[in-house]
């Protein structure tokens, strides 16, 4: 572990059961806590620097419902854990910013990482291909029918066109698509793929991973263990189509398959091919 005594404000998040408790302590968002001794894993208040890791501690949702998700500050005496967990004497609970700013927050850590000068490949072309196997890469594509692929670990795979595919295999990873009809894939452990496009799929294998569909008549899957984010939207409305249900189910082999897509409807996980 790693002590560290000083005036030092370091920004993270933290994740709390559904009335924003946590190991039974009631926080308040916008209020800030005191205590005498940091020890991680013991004593202190505990937050976590990679949003993603949150999920180590708090999944989306569990049989108390939605958990809850908020931006910390923490200061004062620090204690880093080998867990990727920091515990503080000071706590500040800035937001709330929920499932989606957690997410959104954890791939923006990871594209904060990647040197862009030395790894970056980008394509803008319709039918192309931009390809990584070096660690903290990016691999962008904005053009149709394209494919942005990644093999190295904390890196990023990025598409906006439609019919595309962004492939992650490496771990802390995050593989994203805005386009319709495309595909985001992850095999890493602790990993993210995303799609928000229109009839798109979104998958994880590795450990501890999530799967996030968020636009209309998409569809995800898992490995054992992992969690997929569902989202049902009304019909078109003139300006988008308005969001009906977003609900978490955790991959356990029984009432949710592995390997097996999803669709929410009427608020209920159903399978689909």
């Amino acid at each position: 572990m790693d002590k560290d005594i000083n005036n030092t404000k370091i920004k993270g998040y933290k994740g709390f059961n559904p009335d924003l408790t946590c190991r039974n302590f009631q926080y308040e968002v916008g209020k800030e806590y005191d205590t005498d001794k940091a020890v991680s894993c013991e004593t202190g208040f505990h937050f976590c620097e990679n949003p993603f890791d949150v999920f180590n501690y708090y999944a989306p949702s569990d049989e108390k419902g939605l958990n809850r998700f908020c931006e910390v500050e923490g200061s004062g005496d620090f204690d880093k854990s080998e867990n990727n967990k920091v515990a503080c004497t000071h706590i500040k609970v800035n937001a709330e910013i929920g499932l989606h700013g957690l997410i959104t927050a954890g791939i923006k850590f990871i594209l904060d990482k990647v040197n862009w000068n030395d790894c970056k490949e980008s394509n803008t072309g319709y039918r192309s291909a931009a390809t990584n196997t070096g660690d903290c890469s990016a691999a962008t594509n904005t053009g149709d029918c394209s494919a942005a692929t990644n093999t190295g670990y904390r890196s990023a795979a990025t598409n906006t066109g439609d019919y595309s595919a962004a492939t992650n295999t490496g771990d802390y990873s995050a593989a994203t698509n805005t386009g319709n009809y495309s595909a985001a894939t992850n095999t890493g452990n602790r990993s993210a793929a995303t799609n928000t496009g229109y009839r798109s799929a979104a998958s994880v294998e590795g450990k501890d991973s999530i799967a996030i569909v968020t636009g209309k008549d998409s569809k995800a899957k898992g490995a054992l263990g992992c969690w997929i984010v569902l989202t049902e939207r009304e019909d078109w409305n003139g300006e988008t189509y308005p969001i009906k249900n977003v609900k978490a189910f955790k991959v356990d082999g029984k009432v949710i398959k592995v390997d097996t897509y999803y669709k929410l409807i009427d608020g209920e996980a159903v399978e689909v091919k």
